[in-house]
């Protein structure tokens, strides 16, 4: 590289400090956001301001509609631009990774969006469901647990879960959900599923009863439960007139579990 300053000469000059590096960096982003409400860089002409506009907006939303497809079916094109664009202008992410932009955009439906008139009311619980099996695909292998005995007694040891099993719960039965069938109103008690991954890295759904989504939670809130004690716990809640009924079912639910790998075994007191 040439010491001498004419070197430079008939190139675009550099900026005069980083500060206004940053403030030209801040303005040309703040527009992309949002055109309607911050102008252009004044220098930049528009036809080439066009290009990066329709490149950005439309990187994120094809990426989003392929990541959500059953949303996206959903909703017309002027509903689907209008959340894209809001999402893009409003939502503060918390991470530069494109790969997380999914989870960035079911944070910004469930905590941060206003209700629209166009928008489903199952929008925010769908977004979690779709969004749900590509986090757990790529979510890390745990590494190995050497204090899980896989061959333990699940209802007298502490049956331990799996950290690729999720169980969640939805206000709508957000598997039945596509552009022909949209409730509108949510049913009378949550529809519960379980997710995970099984050893050949293929990610699973499985509807949860009453007694097999509490037995989860309470597993999951309360390692150090042992099977029969969690069980006992539920009893104690139906006030089932038939506990043992209740035990051996149970049972049978974590033994399930266990052929799943969902509970790979129990953990030592």
């Amino acid at each position: 590289m040439s010491d001498n300053p004419s070197a430079n000469s008939g190139r675009n000059p550099l900026p005069h400090s980083s500060g206004n590096f940053i403030e030209r960096q801040i303005e040309f982003a703040a527009h992309l956001r949002d055109p309607e409400r911050h102008p252009a860089p004044a220098d930049v002409e528009d036809r080439r301001m066009q290009i990066y506009r329709d490149l950005f907006f439309n990187n994120i939303s094809s990426f989003l509609a392929n990541t959500f497809p059953v949303l996206r079916s959903c909703l017309s094109d002027a509903a689907w631009r209008q959340l894209i664009r809001d999402f893009y202008r409003s939502h503060a992410s918390r991470t530069p990774l494109f790969t997380k932009l999914s989870r960035e955009f079911v944070t910004y439906l469930s905590e941060e969006r206003t209700a629209q008139p166009a928008d489903p009311a199952f929008m925010s619980d769908l977004a979690h469901y779709e969004w749900i099996e590509a986090d757990l695909l790529m979510s890390p292998d745990p590494n190995p647990d050497t204090s899980i005995d896989a061959t333990g007694d699940l209802l007298e040891g502490r049956p331990a879960l799996s950290p690729l099993a999720w169980a969640f719960a939805y206000r709508f039965a957000v598997n039945e959900i596509d552009r022909d069938n949209q409730p509108t109103e949510p049913l009378d008690a949550p529809v519960h599923f379980l997710v995970y991954r099984d050893a050949a890295d293929r990610v699973k759904f499985v509807n949860l009863n009453i007694v097999s989504a509490r037995l989860f939670e309470l597993l999951d809130m309360h390692p150090e439960l042992s099977g029969r004690e969690a069980l006992d716990v539920i009893v104690s809640e139906l006030q089932h007139p038939n506990p043992e009924a209740v035990i051996e079912g149970g049972r049978a639910i974590l033994e399930k579990w266990h052929e799943m790998g969902v509970v790979p075994g129990t953990r030592s007191a």
